[in-house]
C-alpha cells in the first residue's frame, strides 16, 4: 500500500485517487472489525521514513500508506491518498512542514486528515508555527515505538493534544518569547463566548482532556464535547490544539500562570 510520488507510486495513487470509494474501503476488513488508521509519513531523510515506515507497520491496526520527501509532496499525496494522520516533519525542502500544514489543514476536502509534527527536540522553535497553522499535536522523532504508535491512534481519533502539559509548556514559552499579537485580532471571537465557554477554554489550555473538564465542573464528557464544538466554531479553530494557541494570545490564560 505504501505511497510515494516517483514512477510507480504516482501512478498506483492516481488511479487509487479515481476510486475514491475504493480507498475508504481499502484494505477489506472482516465484519465488525475497525479500518485500520491510515498514515502518511513526510521527512526529508530517507532513513528517518523507514524507520517511522517499520515502526508503524509492526502495529495492528495502523498501515503505513505513503511517503513523502518535502511539503509539496505531503500536500500532494494526502489530497491522492486521504490518510488519517500525516507524520510532518517541519524542516524540509521546497515546501516547510509548517506551510504543508496550513495546506492540508485549510483544504475543505481534507478536513478528516490531521497532522502530527515531527521535531527533534521538545522545544522547536518552529512547533509553535505549526499548531498555529492547525496541526493536531507533535512528537519527538526519539519517542519510544509505543509512544508512537498511541500518539497516531489519539490524532486519529481527533484527540489533538498528544501530550497536553508538554504542548502546553511549549506554548507558553513561545507566546511569553514573541512579540504580542494585536489585542484586536488576538481577541477575536472570544469576547463572544458565554461564561461557561471560557471557563472550558481555560481547562483545555490548561492541558485538561474532556474527561477531566467534566469532572472539574461536574458536567458529563459529552457536554464538554458540545461547548467544544460551539468554542471551535466561535473562534474558527480547527481543534485543540488551535484553541490553545487562541487561549493565550487573547491572553485569557496567561504563561506560566495555572
Amino acid at each position: 500500500m505504501e505511497q510515494t510520488l516517483d514512477g510507480e507510486g504516482a501512478a498506483n495513487a492516481s488511479s487509487q485517487a479515481a476510486n475514491p470509494a475504493s480507498m475508504a474501503n481499502a484494505p477489506s476488513q472482516a465484519a465488525g472489525a475497525q479500518r485500520p488508521v491510515r498514515v502518511l509519513v513526510a521527512d526529508d531523510q530517507d532513513l528517518v521514513r523507514s524507520g517511522f515506515r517499520m515502526i508503524l507497520s509492526s502495529y495492528d491496526g495502523i498501515e503505513v500508506v505513503g511517503e513523502a520527501r518535502d511539503g509539496d509532496q505531503a500536500v500532494q499525496l494526502a489530497e491522492r491518498l486521504r490518510p488519517d494522520v500525516v507524520l510532518m516533519d517541519i524542516r524540509m525542502p521546497r515546501v516547510n512542514g509548517i506551510d504543508a500544514t496550513r495546506a492540508i489543514r485549510s483544504n475543505a476536502a481534507l478536513a478528516g486528515v490531521q497532522v502530527l509534527i515531527l521535531t527533534t527536540f521538545d522545544l522547536d522553535e518552529y512547533v509553535y508555527d505549526a499548531l498555529s497553522a492547525g496541526a493536531g499535536g507533535f512528537l519527538l522523532k526519539d519517542a519510544e515505538p509505543d509512544e508512537i504508535a498511541s500518539a497516531v491512534r489519539v490524532v486519529a481519533a481527533g484527540e489533538a493534544l498528544i501530550e497536553p502539559s508538554i504542548t502546553r509548556r511549549l506554548i507558553e514559552t513561545f507566546v511569553a518569547a514573541r512579540p504580542g499579537v494585536p489585542a484586536g485580532v488576538a481577541a477575536r471571537g472570544i469576547d463572544q463566548l458565554t461564561d461557561r465557554e471560557r471557563e472550558i477554554l481555560t481547562l483545555v489550555a490548561r492541558g485538561l482532556n474532556n474527561d477531566q473538564i467534566g469532572e472539574r465542573l461536574f458536567i458529563s464528557p459529552a457536554t464538554v464535547k458540545t461547548h467544544l464544538a460551539r468554542i471551535m466554531a466561535k473562534l474558527d479553530a480547527h481543534d485543540r490544539a488551535q484553541l490553545v494557541v487562541r487561549a493565550y494570545e487573547s491572553g485569557l490564560v496567561k504563561p506560566g500562570v495555572m
